[in-house]
């Protein structure tokens, strides 16, 4: 498993607004999504392509084109929704799957209940959205489901992680093609599984359900 740290000075800035318990839903909202965005060209690195050539005003000139077939984004549901448009403003071209997963907060153990996504995957590379990485259990679970259609490699995008899910996900993905992307390494999980110093629940604080 890779790990890349995106410790660019604009991420730390927006993810430092993203911490403060002050900044309201609709900022919060547009941060995440610049901030996947920010993320998403370190995560799209390896992205697969194809050799094209294009005529311009003045001659013919030879690029690069994302191969077929096109890469898949998954955002688990519900907080990964508030990153998908951030990511696709980056990959316009890529198809969208949704994955709807609920951490039961005495186990800490997730639960798939929704899933909408092609049956087969193979030679994929799929994109998942998670913005905390937190124990780990609902991005291991997600990355199973989709090795186990198919999928070539998987990345994730978080914005912040603990270490005890980096572990944890490094554990239970061994051999297997796997990158996590993060805007920053936390300290660690409290008691009940939250990450400190954190954020609070992202999805709460993106979609305002916040006591």
């Amino acid at each position: 498993m890779r790990v890349h740290v995106a410790d660019h000075p604009l991420i730390t800035h927006k993810l430092t607004v993203l911490r403060d318990e002050a900044t309201p839903s609709s900022t919060f909202r547009a941060l995440a999504e610049e901030l996947v965005t920010l993320l998403a060209y370190e995560a799209t690195r390896n992205v697969r392509v194809e050799e094209v050539t294009v005529q311009t005003p003045v001659a013919l000139a030879k690029g690069l084109a994302i191969s077929s077939p096109r890469p898949i984004v998954v955002p688990i549901l519900r907080a990964g929704l508030g990153m998908l448009e951030g990511m696709v403003k980056l990959v316009p071209t890529a198809e969208v799957g949704f994955l709807g997963m609920v951490r039961n907060e005495e186990t800490l153990q997730p639960t798939t209940y929704a899933e909408r996504l092609p049956d087969d995957l193979s030679n994929r590379q799929c994109f998942v959205l998670d913005p905390m990485l937190a124990t780990g259990g609902s991005l291991i679970a997600a990355i199973e489901y989709l090795f186990k259609r198919g999928a070539q490699d998987v990345t994730a995008i978080c914005l912040i992680a603990a270490p005890e899910g980096l572990e944890a996900v490094k554990k239970a993905t061994e051999g297997r093609e796997v990158t996590i992307v993060i805007g920053a390494l936390d300290e660690k999980l409290n008691e009940v599984g939250y990450i400190v110093p954190g954020l609070g629940d992202a999805g709460d604080r993106l979609y305002g359900t916040v006591d």
